[in-house]
């Protein structure tokens, strides 16, 4: 008899390479198998590369890390499929320099994913690998555009509010930024104000349109019933780095006034190494508004 779970698990295992760009072996145990033996995920995975579906690159570091990657062939078979429909990777996604080139950005957003996944597993919430979606483009108009380095979607169990679904849960959405200082604190909170321009950001209506037939719509509700909360993941330096980084979003959030996503939308900022000692859901986020508080991403909810 066909074996139809290890299909499933080399389809999502495809699945995952072709949605998160890259990842390394122990990140792939993780989001798909952690419940059997690490071999069982590297055989997978070198089936997968026999195949022709997926490829790797080798870190030069002490370990010699392999960090798998879709290969051209891979990402059109999983283009095809309903989970993936729509989704366009970069380009240079398939090509192995420029995966060891961007390996260092990658795989912190494949952590950052998979912290939140893990947590949710931990909680009994629902959070699947194909819910960590990378690099999702929302256009601001003129060609200028807010891509966030993930959206997430979260399930909660029953925390209510105006997420309800209706039936006890929450359904949480947010725009991930993982930050690994490599750009300067002004350039990081330079992307509030991008978010705030997408909060607001009404399309102009089509060329000969009648405008008394136009719908002003924001752009964002198109897509979402709540606009999503704002998470900025800081890594890359130490405490001194993280504290300035937090500085210059606090700084930004005055800049911006009584902007309606300050009002409207949680925006928080927390340290890499507390997701990963405490979990996503701990107090460990600090609001861009008032940084000496700490609170759970999903917990601060909209007014």
């Amino acid at each position: 008899m066909t074996d139809v779970d290890a299909g499933s698990r080399d389809r999502l295992a495809l699945a995952v390479l072709a949605q998160y760009r890259m990842a390394t072996t122990a990140q792939m145990h993780l989001l798909l198998s952690p419940d059997v033996r690490i071999e069982q995920t590297r055989r997978r995975l070198m089936k997968l590369r026999d195949e022709g579906l997926i490829d790797r690159i080798t870190l030069p570091q002490a370990g010699r890390t392999r960090v798998w990657h879709a290969s051209r062939y891979g990402a059109q078979v999983a283009s095809e499929w309903p989970e993936l429909r729509g989704r366009r990777p970069p380009r240079g996604a398939h090509d192995r320099t420029a995966v060891r080139l961007g390996v260092g950005h990658g795989l912190t957003d494949t952590e950052t994913g998979l912290a939140f996944l893990q947590d949710a597993r931990r909680r009994g919430d629902l959070c699947r690998p194909l819910d960590w979606i990378p690099e999702v483009h929302h256009s601001l108009g003129g060609g200028e555009a807010v891509i966030p380095d993930a959206l997430l979607y979260y399930r909660s169990r029953g925390t209510g509010g105006a997420d309800s679904s209706g039936d006890g849960g929450s359904m949480l959405r947010a725009f991930v930024e993982a930050d690994r200082a490599t750009m300067g604190p002004e350039r990081l909170a330079a992307k509030l104000s991008a978010y705030a321009h997408l909060h607001q950001y009404v399309p102009a209506p089509p060329p000969g349109a009648r405008w008394l037939l136009a719908v002003q719509e924001k752009s964002w509700r198109r897509r979402y019933p709540l606009f999503p909360r704002l998470l900025f993941v800081l890594t890359g330096t130490g405490p001194a780095g993280i504290h300035t980084r937090v500085e210059a979003l606090q700084a930004a959030a005055r800049g911006l006034g009584q902007a309606a996503l300050l009002r409207d939308v949680p925006v928080l900022a927390a340290p890499m190494t507390d997701l990963l000692g405490h979990g996503p859901a701990a107090p460990v986020w600090h609001p861009v508004t008032d940084p000496d508080q700490r609170v759970g991403w999903m917990h601060t909810r909209h007014p």
